[in-house]
């Protein structure tokens, strides 16, 4: 009879392990067997690797894929919907096709070992080379890699080299055992000091196995090579990972970077088409961890080291598109410190000479955009507003390239307003009228203005290929604001006037602005019925779209509408275009002439002591301002035909000097020290009930 089987026997059989195991048996019996094979077949051939036809195989895909995303039309990308089907095309696609990449990603590293194991082949080549960064020139040739060490791996450089071959036969003998080898901090700390010391492939490839391991330990049906037990080795292995990598690639495969920032990849080596597919695995399943880490620190450790991959991966359109995807759902929903660094890796991406990846990153980072900005709040505010900010840098890189996506897009808010002046119906007015819209309208002026203004235009010693949008969305945001003209539709039409106003300030471009801000600061002065008190708090302008019911023909909204646009109305005065003309007098006479009017319509009334009040101040500095301009330019013996006599005098007029320049520079103070209040209040903090 047999031995009967032990209880622990029984019970693991039970637990469904047993069938994993035998799997993994048989996998590192092929394995040892392909390995054997390949080391006949090499001194058969004079040593000569079996990889030609793997490097074959991965060029020609490469080239289908290369072929399969060029850079779409104009005309294609125009006639595109807009947030209907087109902003998932892309980015949706990508998550579609998740499936795919994790199916490629099994068929690669099923036989990792083996496929992978030619890259221990290149350490013979290797050999005079092996100490040219010892530790003594550490400190001096790669500083900020050594300092990282001195902060994170103090232990390394005292590390007791002779456990490095007791390591390395200790994993063949833990392979042909039973049971998944458990990774422990020596074997770490072996393959740290190889590839410290001489930028061990040999090192790298286990330690890019192992962290494989880490990336998908949690999950089921996976066979791998390595068991992590210790939150300690997981971290020393997904950081040794993820910061040792670029330095050996850039040891043995260094990228090309131009003097504008852009880089090209690797030249196709016979070492580099060696590594290329290590490579591209490792990359997909550290994109694969940057979903699993919660820790801020680490994922920020993550991006920036990814980032530096990217220059060894951009053949593989598909790694490219699941690279964005993370990144962009990263910044548009992590915490601060994290999305700045998922916009980083997003401009490293762009940073390539293949302008299809910029396109690609382009669309789907303001299509992520436009989806993150559909409920705005308090609390999301700040957020959305580092996004766009964040957005426009990539928009202003190349400006050429993003003169096509400016155009389709600003064509696409042209067609909504259209659309809606056209059918006027609630249904069409909502398509207009909403967060969406008014995010696009002002992160296209943010761009603009990047990209038009007057000392930037300066350094590149020519107008920006954007400049001839600021007209069409000028027109498009005027147009927007015409369409509801009620009192409860004055918080969104404050929204646009700041786009414009951004835009006006940045690119020295007039718009007449006047006539959107004028209703809102003369409607509640010249009202017959008098403002209801209201125990209501004040109307936040800034996160509110369309003003509540209870808040109509109130005193705080009457109160809170005036003030807004009264300072908007300052702003635009006080503008170069308006303030810096020669001819600023004349500019403000119908604009002096219908505040007044409305003020003396309101003096009649009761209960508009302290709108009246804020008029009056803005009337008296801007009447000072227009006399200020009169003495200046009463010396003027040129006439207006000589423009640039005309130009020559406006760039010597100095805002900050006039009454209404330091009027406004008044008031941006007292609304950033208020602004403070409000958020401290937010939060809860005590220091709001001290003054400074």
């Amino acid at each position: 009879m047999g031995k009967k089987a032990t209880k622990a026997t029984r019970k693991f059989a039970a637990s469904g392990q047993l069938k994993k195991t035998i799997q993994q048996r048989r996998k590192h019996q092929d394995i040892k067997r392909k390995t054997e094979r390949r080391k006949v077949g090499k001194r058969g051939k004079g040593g000569q690797t079996n990889n030609d036809d793997e490097a074959d195989d991965e060029g020609e895909e490469v080239g289908k894929t290369n072929g399969k995303f060029k850079g779409m039309s104009v005309d294609d990308f125009l006639g595109g919907g807009f947030m209907d089907g087109e902003d998932d095309e892309d980015v949706s696609a990508v998550q579609n096709s998740d499936d795919d990449d994790d199916e490629d990603d099994d068929e690669e590293m099923s036989d990792e070992d083996g496929s992978f194991a030619s890259v221990d082949d290149l350490e013979d080549d290797d050999e005079g080379e092996a100490h040219l960064l010892e530790l003594s020139k550490l400190a001096e040739k790669d500083p900020e890699f050594y300092k990282y060490l001195q902060e994170n791996d103090k232990e390394l450089l005292d590390f007791n080299p002779n456990r490095m071959e007791q390591d390395g036969s200790g994993d063949e003998e833990e392979e042909d055992g039973e049971s998944v080898p458990i990774l422990t901090k020596s074997t770490l700390q072996g393959w740290q000091k190889a590839i410290l010391e001489h930028r061990s492939l040999r090192a790298l490839r286990k330690l890019l196995i192992a962290f494989r391991s880490a990336a998908h330990m949690n999950e089921d049906n996976e066979v791998l090579a390595w068991s992590i037990d210790s939150p300690a080795v997981y971290n020393k292995l997904v950081t040794t990972s993820l910061k040792y990598t670029p330095v050996v690639l850039s040891h043995h495969c260094p990228h090309k970077t131009y003097a504008n920032g852009k880089f090209k990849g690797p030249t196709q080596t016979p070492k580099w088409k060696t590594l290329q597919k290590l490579i591209l695995s490792y990359f997909h399943n550290a994109v694969h961890i940057l979903t699993q880490l919660t820790d801020n620190a680490l994922l920020i450790l993550a991006l920036s080291e990814t980032a530096k991959l990217v220059p060894y991966v951009t053949s593989s359109r598909k790694a490219m598109k699941v690279y964005l995807k993370t990144c962009l759902d990263l910044w548009s929903s992590a915490a601060d410190d994290v999305r700045i660094a998922a916009f980083l890796s997003v401009r490293r991406l762009i940073s390539s000479t293949d302008e299809s990846l910029m396109d690609l990153a382009l669309k789907n980072t303001y299509l992520t955009l436009v989806r993150a900005c559909k409920s705005t709040s308090a609390h999301t505010l700040p957020s959305i507003n580092l996004m766009k900010n964040s957005a426009s840098e990539l928009y202003t890189i190349d400006h050429a390239i993003a003169y096509q996506h400016a155009f389709g897009y600003i064509r696409q808010l042209a067609i909504l307003l259209r659309n809606s002046l056209k059918v006027k119906s609630k249904e069409a007015y909502k398509q207009v009228y909403n967060w969406q819209y008014v995010h696009c309208v002002d992160f296209w002026a943010i761009v603009l203005a990047r990209a038009c203004d007057r000392q930037t235009e300066a350094e590149r010693g020519s107008e920006s290929e954007l400049r001839p949008l600021i007209y069409p969305l000028v027109q498009v945001t005027m147009g927007a604001t015409k369409l509801i003209p009620n009192s409860r539709s004055y918080p969104y039409h404050l929204h646009l006037s700041r786009s414009l106003l951004h835009i006006t300030q940045r690119t020295n471009t007039y718009v007449p602005l006047a006539p959107v801000l004028l209703p809102m600061v003369t409607s509640p002065l010249i009202s017959t019925s008098s403002s209801k008190s209201s125990t209501l708090r004040p109307l936040d302008f800034e996160t509110t779209l369309r003003a509540p019911q209870q808040y109509l023909k109130t005193r705080v909204y009457a109160e809170g509408l005036v003030e807004e646009a009264s300072f908007l109305l300052a702003e635009y005065l006080a503008s170069a275009p308006v303030h810096a003309s020669v001819g600023f007098p004349e500019i403000v006479v119908p604009i002096l002439g219908t505040v007044r009017r409305a003020t003396k319509a309101a003096q009649k009334g009761r209960g508009k002591g302290k709108e009246v009040g804020v008029v009056k101040a803005l009337v008296e500095r801007v009447e000072e301002s227009a006399k200020w301009v009169e003495e200046k330019r009463r010396g003027v013996s040129f006439g207006p035909e000589k423009m640039s006599e005309v130009e020559r005098w406006e760039s010597g007029v100095k805002i900050e000097e006039t009454p209404l320049g330091k009027y406004v520079r008044v008031l941006r103070k007292t609304r950033e020290k208020r602004r403070k209040l409000v958020e401290k209040a937010r939060e809860g903090e005590d220091e709001i009930l001290e003054e400074d």
